[in-house]
């Protein structure tokens, strides 16, 4: 990371956080250069990083300010305390939303995927085309059910940035981090069980419990810092929980970091109590600062964890390759992905483990991270024009996925189906919860480049949704 993308992300959290106010003058070239001790040029690059995320706003002769109207909404309430453990559902809605195939015409802002059309994924597709050419019968076999040892040394590698150790004996590939989590569930828990995870929650995990008979408890969770420990340990108490199940880095949907304390406390409750931790890290290297969160994993020293992720949402999703660093669960999550898959797919793991090899995975980081925070700037603008006044949305510190919560009564699914008549989809918040709840929530993807087909969409979702909340009747008193 240069030291002009470091300044700015420290200007750019000052005025995420309030110090800096709509308005406000930012401090001088002349005076970040001192106190920083950077070149001028250096603070030059920095604002103009900040002018292109729009977050700063330069005046002729009178430097750069916070722009004007940037007063953002309220955040997403806190989820509610857990009554009990439930049976998971929603899987009719979950399958209405992944079931289709995605259509051209139709502008699929629902839909978890990361922008597939940068240029910085040509060495990928050129390792693919190349390997394919060679007619190397390795790329036919079946493969270790470990995965390429190669793919498996440089996971390895990238794992120290989270501040983990691991070496690739302790790394197993898999289809997916889909797989990864369903290996991990099904590794620790019988049906019946009984798993706590945080809430609103990613739906495949939900409905990974519903296949495997188990059940969820949804824990409540701050829009910004992520699960209740109180209510963790008070469930842990209360309830013979048998895993713990949290995506603590650029959580999808709410897109929170869980601070490093946090992590510390949670796992020193998941020690206290002997239970396990599920870690979906899949988007933990698109946070938008430098260095990138740590993991829970990182702090464990009992091997506890079970640390999943994938190059589904950094890379591309057609790849289909994941892994699990499982910890003291290795021979278990084994057994588990032979009795499902067996072996990964080779090619794609020889593609990758060429092209991280050959230094091109960090340059592609480093682009993405950049594209989706400028593109978070610009839908929470279009949500703050379009939307109605009463939305409460979240504020992401990585990835590329937005919460937009509305009044009590509001029903995003028929939402949903109001704006397929615009061809145009959403997620709707009920999917992401085991009962049902966050009927009132949607979640938008804003990964694609900004154009004004999308800024169109948000508009009509914007507009559609005031029609609806001027249908509901008053709130009781």
């Amino acid at each position: 990371m240069t030291l002009y993308t470091n300044l700015a992300d420290l200007l750019g959290e000052r005025i995420e956080q309030g110090l800096y106010r709509p308005g406000d003058r930012l401090p001088s070239v002349r005076a970040l250069s001192q106190e920083h001790g950077v070149s001028l040029s250096t603070v030059q690059q920095a604002y103009r990083h900040l002018e292109d995320r729009g977050l700063a706003l330069p005046k002729a002769k009178s430097g750069y300010f916070v722009p004007p109207g940037r007063d953002k909404p309220a955040l997403p309430k806190v989820s509610r305390a857990p009554q009990r453990p439930v049976e998971v559902s929603q899987w009719d809605q979950v399958l209405e939303q992944i079931a289709p195939q995605p259509r051209a015409d139709f502008v699929q802002l629902g839909r978890g995927r990361p922008d597939i059309d940068s240029p910085t994924l040509k060495p990928l597709l050129r390792a693919l085309s190349r390997l394919s050419r060679k007619q190397d019968l390795h790329t036919l076999t079946y493969g270790s059910i470990y995965g390429d040892q190669r793919l498996r040394e440089q996971v390895a590698r990238l794992t120290l940035d989270s501040g983990c150790q691991l070496s690739a004996d302790e790394i197993v590939i898999t289809t997916g981090c889909h797989e990864a989590l369903s290996a991990a569930i099904r590794a620790i828990c019988q049906p019946g069980d009984i798993v706590a995870v945080d809430s609103p929650s990613f739906h495949g995990v939900m409905q990974a419990l519903k296949g495997f008979g188990m059940k969820a408890l949804e824990l409540p969770t701050d829009p910004l810092t992520g699960i209740s420990l109180e209510a963790l340990e008070l469930a842990l108490e209360q309830w013979p929980i048998k895993a713990i199940q949290l995506t603590p880095n650029c959580n999808n949907p709410l897109g929170y970091i869980m601070p490093e304390a946090n992590k510390r406390a949670l796992l020193a409750l998941a020690q206290r109590h002997d239970v396990a931790i599920i870690e979906d890290d899949v988007y933990g290297e698109l946070a938008f600062h430098y260095p990138r969160p740590r993991t829970i994993k990182s702090y464990d020293d009992d091997g506890r964890v079970l640390l999943c992720s994938s190059f589904s949402k950094t890379l591309a999703p057609g790849f289909r390759v994941g892994w699990i660093a499982p910890g003291r669960y290795l021979n278990q999550v084994l057994h588990m992905k032979y009795m499902g898959t067996g072996a990964t797919a080779q090619l794609p793991q020889l593609a990758l483990a060429e092209y991280i090899e050959g230094g091109y995975y960090e340059p592609h980081l480093r682009r993405m991270r950049g594209q989706y925070a400028r593109n978070l700037e610009q839908m929470s603008d279009w949500v703050r024009r379009y939307f109605p006044q009463s939305v409460r949305v979240s504020r992401p510190q990585g990835s590329f996925m937005l919460w937009v919560e509305m009044p009590e009564g509001f029903d995003s699914q028929r939402l949903n189906r109001e704006l397929a008549a615009h061809k145009i989809q959403i997620a709707p918040g009920s999917i992401f919860s085991a009962a049902g709840k966050y009927r009132n929530c949607l979640r938008m993807n804003y990964a694609s480049r900004p154009s004004p087909t999308i800024e169109s969409a948000v508009r009509q979702v914007g507009e559609t949704v005031a029609v609806m909340l001027a249908e509901l009747p008053p709130p009781r008193d």
